[in-house]
């Protein structure tokens, strides 16, 4: 079933109306009433968890009877379940409207199938109009809606020989400038920035996004995983955002926690132990290795056991991007198909054991 012209400008204007809400639980959504006659007579977007849905939103602006003969266009299949709303397809049917053109497909086991519902009650849908953007202004939520957890992202810094320090320790600096300015820019597109006791005590972070000595103007939260106390001088103390802290080995755990938080995408700067862990629990949806053209040879590895016993074993990677930065390259991958993932918790101490902390592109 084909869109008409009105219906893809709808769609367009849907989608600019769905920024324009909070990231969060719930994703952010877009909705346009067109009349009959194609013109537009309601628009509305989802304003966080607890509030009308776009949909809804858009059918309050109408008087009663108002949507009766009218098409909703929106950026996402509207819901079907009863949460601290009511179902939206359920209101599109009750006001009376006759066609629904959607973007996506709501993945949630609960909420999703809005769009049989509408059928079975006559409602004409069409599926799919301008997915792909509307994919990109959601991204992180359908990640996390389909997993249950955040998007993942394990970043390090290694010399060209995989050493993440010197055997002394010091990492400041691997990677030249360019690097670590790409790495604040993408901490500032994070919803939380993830690292271990460890780093915290022996390198004392900030964990702030920063534009040379000014302050990026999204922060990600800091997220510190393990038992050892925290000084009550730390720099993150002094972070803009309140800190939250885990005194657990369940990697898992911590992340379904921050989940329910409404946090999207995660950013693991922890070190080798706490990225290794992750990388062995199955929880890097994505691979940051700043490489720099320097050798340092050592014990200092930029990851430690991730669970691979022998090379019928290895966490095979896609590699999306090969980045030059300055003298050094960013390696931008994911994990391929069908690679193998350990189910069950870490038996090291992702927070606490970690010496070698990873700053040299932070």
């Amino acid at each position: 079933m084909a869109v008409n012209e009105a219906e893809r400008d709808a769609m367009a204007r849907a989608l600019e109306l769905a920024v324009r809400g909070p990231r969060g639980v719930n994703p952010q959504v877009g909705a346009v009433i067109l009349s009959p006659a194609g013109e537009v007579v309601a628009e509305g977007w989802h304003r966080g968890a607890g509030t009308a849905h776009a949909e809804v939103d858009a059918l309050s602006k109408l008087a009663p009877g108002a949507a009766h003969g009218a098409t909703a266009v929106v950026t996402l299949e509207p819901c079907n379940h009863t949460g601290r709303t009511g179902p939206c397809a359920l209101a599109l049917i009750d006001a009376g409207i006759s066609r629904v053109v959607y973007a996506l497909d709501d993945p949630g086991r609960q909420s999703g199938g809005g769009a049989q519902r509408l059928r079975d009650a006559g409602v004409a849908v069409v599926a799919g109009e301008q997915a792909d953007a509307a994919g990109r202004v959601i991204a992180d939520w359908l990640t996390a809606a389909r997993l249950g957890r955040p998007h993942i992202t394990v970043k390090w810094a290694q010399s060209l020989d995989g050493r993440a320090a010197a055997d002394d320790g010091t990492s400041q600096w691997i990677t030249g400038a360019a690097a670590r300015a790409d790495v604040h820019r993408r901490r500032s597109a994070a919803d939380a920035i993830v690292v271990g006791t460890g780093t915290v005590l022996a390198d004392d972070p900030a964990l702030t996004a920063r534009d040379g000595d000014r302050l990026h103007d999204h922060q990600p939260i800091p997220v510190v995983i393990g038992s050892r106390a925290i000084p009550a001088d730390a720099a993150l103390r002094r972070h803009p955002r309140d800190p939250l802290l885990y005194d657990t080995r369940d990697l898992r755990a911590v992340v379904a926690d921050l989940h329910a938080r409404g946090i999207q995408t995660a950013f693991i700067e922890g070190g080798p132990t706490l990225a290794s862990a992750f990388i062995a629990e199955g929880l890097a949806d994505r691979v940051l290795a700043y490489v720099a053209p320097v050798l340092l040879g050592g014990g200092r590895l930029a990851l430690t056991d991730i669970g691979v016993a022998s090379i019928d074993g290895a966490r095979r990677l896609t590699v999306d991007e090969w980045i030059p930065l300055g003298a050094d390259l960013l390696v931008v991958a994911r994990p391929a198909e069908n690679h193998p993932t350990r189910t069950h918790p870490t038996e090291d101490d992702a927070a606490n054991d970690s010496r070698v902390t990873n700053e040299g592109a932070a």
